[in-house]
């Protein structure tokens, strides 16, 4: 009984499953890679870290946008460092980001439980409008048309929120049209 447990769950259920993700779901089966020609530039799962600030910025990472390490910081919302690291995000929001008017989405000052989330909310794309319609010499209303043309519904259109995909988005802008020289 033994033998046969470990040959169905531990040999055939596993293909069984790996084929039947193959045919069909194959993009998001072999890890929802995006590719420019041959090559790998990133996977729509797992954030970037775009520091240019022509570029939409994602949530900043605990784990230094890095796949193998990913974890939150487990920093208490007592911590003084916590505190800390928040009003150095601000700041540096705030430097980057003098033509925008309102409150700072959260998500661009904490970081996500994974500190992989490739995802912002759409109020925090259109916040970053401003400051990349600037750098890039684009209109405001242009930027605005394509955050809203690469915003995704929540899950079964109720749970979550709308959502984009930083690097997807940015890969998108650099199509509209390249950044200034600096």
């Amino acid at each position: 009984m033994l033998g046969l447990c470990l040959v169905l769950l531990g040999i055939v259920y596993p293909v069984i499953i790996f084929l039947a993700g193959q045919a069909v779901f194959p993009h998001q089966g072999n890890g929802s890679l995006i590719k420019e020609g041959k090559r790998i530039i990133g996977s729509e799962l797992v954030a970037q870290e775009f520091s240019q600030p022509q570029y939409f910025q994602p949530r900043p990472s605990a784990a230094a946008y890095d796949p193998s390490s990913s974890g939150g910081s487990n920093l208490a919302p007592t911590s003084s460092k916590l505190v800390a690291n928040y009003r150095d995000r601000i700041r540096a929001l705030e430097d980057q980001n003098e033509a925008v008017q309102g409150k700072i989405p959260i998500e661009l000052i904490s970081t996500s439980a994974s500190g992989l989330d490739p995802h912002i909310s759409l109020g925090a794309a259109l916040w970053q409008v401003p400051r990349i319609a600037g750098l890039r010499n684009l209109s405001r209303e242009e930027l605005k048309e394509l955050v809203l043309k690469n915003v995704q519904a929540p899950l079964f259109g109720f749970i979550g929120e709308w959502r984009v995909n930083v690097l997807v988005l940015n890969r998108r802008l650099d199509q509209l049209r390249k950044p200034k020289e600096q």
